[in-house]
């Protein structure tokens, strides 16, 4: 029975392809995209992403169900843990400028697997968002006309009562995700144009908002009568946080446009910067002033904006805003149709997806397949999908990959920067360009293809020492950590710094409620993963990392990413078993997909099964010798026999 059990080394190449990371190339400006956006369509698009239904529709939802007038704190918190993610996907997306997003990221930093799963619930998030925003659009669309719509499709087709699935079908909300689609194929500059016009139109219609709203302010709506402002307390205000987190996933369309902005070194960062703050602004400005005009009680979850206007006697004012922020809903309907179809199209380019959405049409440069066909999917959800239970799923994923591109950033920042260099014709004599060294009489490596050999034997003297190595001024104490790779004791605490903040998270939000802990056990437990944690986050703090003044780098590494995925845990955790229960079955499926197809055609598995070229390495003795050796490597299907015909022991030497 041994025999069929797997060998050791079988399941370490095994584990190997599973966290095996994308391969970049060279001249990562090089696409099959048009790069035609500057910082302003970056911003814009960020803009239209984030405010839309999450402005018009979860305000009221959050406030009336969820936090009463706290939605402002829901939204002020949620705003900060946005921000936390923003700067990471503001960093990756000025060094990695390719789309993708989080998958991209995660696929650079991590491993294949947890990018392909990033990627799945990337894909679920903006299918999810469309198919909301659209039942949104529609229901805003329905209340102008009195609710006619709705009424005609019941009576004629018939309501469902089935859980999560909406009251009747929703078909204007199908139909114009089927428009916006046909609009998205014509190209970027199309959707560009289309954002800004339907943009404009928002941002004056929330400021007529501001203006009206501050005028018609009751102060006593806030008042003990009407409940206080926090009639559920604090765990109604991190419940309404988890749910807000909705408003802001739209940040991550300008991170998944990067490959079509023109210096998206410098446009990225800036865009990310000020959609966010000026979302976040808006976000909290409009909840003060809706919680202000009318009870928080009393508030419509539908269309509270429209109706708080109608109950005040501005009829004229309700009709406005109803149609403002339909032109709202149209910018983040363009915003996921823009982004999904080029997150499926990184994963088909890179093997882990089916091949067919890798296809960009040669006169609009745009993935259409992709487009027609989630733009369907889309259209379908929404066709039959309950907005809230939509919402619900859409904060978990939105959630993890917040999660995920976080620790990336922290596993990217301590490893050390890599070099493809381009491999000679075969019969050339390498010509060998050297690396700067720190200073002279050190050892210094010359490489000539780009297999990346690394020195092993490093000065652990010397001044300047490479990123993911302890700092000098911990090596006396730290000793013994001087003997892993470098990058090494990062990783391995990267992944302890995760164990303990869910284990921490977790008895935070299940202690005194669903474990019933005794005090005792509750505070040993939050002490002793509080010190899991922050050693975790001393010993990655303890290496050296990356600086560059290149791109944009987020600042306090390790501090901020640890932090965003502190609070990204817990907000996940605070979300109903329900969400987890349909997350884990979609996850279940995106494994299936994973094993039955991405891992087989993966471009980074190809790439192991072709055979690579001659290796050589010169490395420069302080005495100014040159040795050069030549190294035969093969792939591990064939048997290293030998060397070919060369003196490949030592090629030549000189003095």
């Amino acid at each position: 029975m041994a025999r069929w059990l797997p060998r050791s080394t079988d399941l370490t190449r095994f584990c190997q392809k599973l966290n095996r990371v994308k391969t970049l190339e060279d001249n990562m400006m090089e696409t099959s995209f048009n790069r035609c956006l500057s910082t302003i369509d970056l911003t814009l698009l960020g803009i239209g992403g984030m405010v839309g239904s999450g402005l018009y529709v979860l305000t009221g939802t959050v406030a009336k169900e969820i936090a009463g007038p706290a939605v402002i704190v829901s939204f002020i918190i949620a705003g900060f843990a946005s921000l936390l993610a923003a700067l990471c996907y503001a960093e990756f997306g000025a060094r990695v400028p390719k789309t993708g997003s989080a998958y991209m990221f995660t696929y650079v930093s991590v491993g294949e697997i947890w990018a392909f799963l990033i990627g799945w619930n990337v894909l679920l998030e903006y299918m999810i968002g469309g198919a909301a925003v659209a039942r949104a659009w529609s229901g805003y669309l329905d209340s102008i006309f009195n609710h006619k719509i709705k009424n005609f499709t019941e009576t004629h087709v018939g309501a469902w009562q089935v859980p999560f699935l909406a009251r009747y079908p929703d078909f204007l909300a199908a139909a114009i995700l089927l428009v916006a689609t046909a609009f998205i194929s014509f190209g970027a500059k199309v959707s560009s144009w289309l954002n800004h016009v339907f943009s404009a139109i928002s941002m004056g219609v929330i400021l007529f908002i501001l203006i009206m709203g501050f005028v018609l302010a009751q102060p006593k709506n806030w008042s003990t009568q009407e409940g206080g402002f926090a009639p559920y307390g604090l765990s109604g205000i991190m419940a309404g946080t988890a749910t807000c987190f909705y408003a802001f996933v739209g940040f991550d369309v300008i991170a998944a446009s990067s490959e079509e902005a023109r210096n998206p070194q410098r446009a990225v960062p800036r865009a990310i910067a000020f959609s966010l703050g000026l979302a976040t602004g808006a976000y909290i400005l409009v909840s003060v002033v809706l919680t202000l005009m009318v009870p928080w009680h009393s508030l419509d979850p539908d269309s509270a904006l429209a109706d708080a206007f109608y109950r005040r006697g501005y009829a004229w004012a309700g009709f406005l805003v109803a149609a403002g922020s339909i032109c709202a809903m149209n910018t983040v309907l363009l915003s996921n149709l823009f982004s999904l179809p080029r997150i499926v199209y990184a994963m088909a380019e890179d093997g882990l997806f089916f091949q067919i959405f890798s296809r960009v049409h040669p006169r609009t440069q745009v993935p259409v397949v992709g487009i027609v066909v989630f733009g369907l999917l889309m259209a379908l959800l929404a066709l039959v999908f309950d907005l809230e239970a939509l919402v619900q799923f859409l904060s978990i994923g939105t959630l993890l990959a917040y999660t995920f591109v976080a620790a990336s950033i922290i596993v990217l920042r301590f490893q050390q920067q890599k070099v493809d260099v381009p491999a000679p014709a075969a019969g050339d004599r390498p010509n060998p360009e050297p690396h700067e060294g720190p200073s002279s009489g050190e050892l210094k490596e010359y490489e000539s293809f780009s297999d990346k050999l690394q020195l092993v034997d490093r000065d652990k003297t010397k001044q300047q020492r490479e990123p993911g190595q302890l700092k000098a001024a911990f090596e006396p104490y730290l000793e013994f950590l001087s003997d892993f790779y470098p990058g090494e004791v990062v990783t391995v605490a990267v992944v302890t710094l995760m164990v303990s903040a869910v284990c921490l998270c977790s008895i935070l939000v299940f202690g005194n409620t669903h474990l019933h802990l005794p005090t005792w056990s509750y505070s040993l437990l939050l002490v002793l993963f509080s010190l899991g944690f922050l050693l975790s986050l001393f010993l990655i703090w303890a290496h050296e990392q990356q600086h560059s003044t290149q791109t944009f780098q987020i600042p306090l590494v390790p501090l901020s990413p640890a932090l965003s995925i502190v609070l990204n845990i817990y907000l996940m955790l605070k979300l109903s078993y329900m969400t987890w229960l349909r997350f884990a079955v979609w996850l279940l499926l995106g494994l299936l997909v994973y094993f039955g197809y991405g891992i087989w055609h993966s471009k980074e598995n190809l790439r192991e099964l072709q055979p690579q070229r001659l290796s050589a390495r010169y490395v420069v003795f302080p005495s100014g010798s040159l040795e050069e050796r030549v190294q035969a490597v093969q792939p591990s299907s064939q048997p290293t026999t030998g060397l070919p015909d060369t003196d490949t022991d030592t090629d030549d030497c000189k003095r």
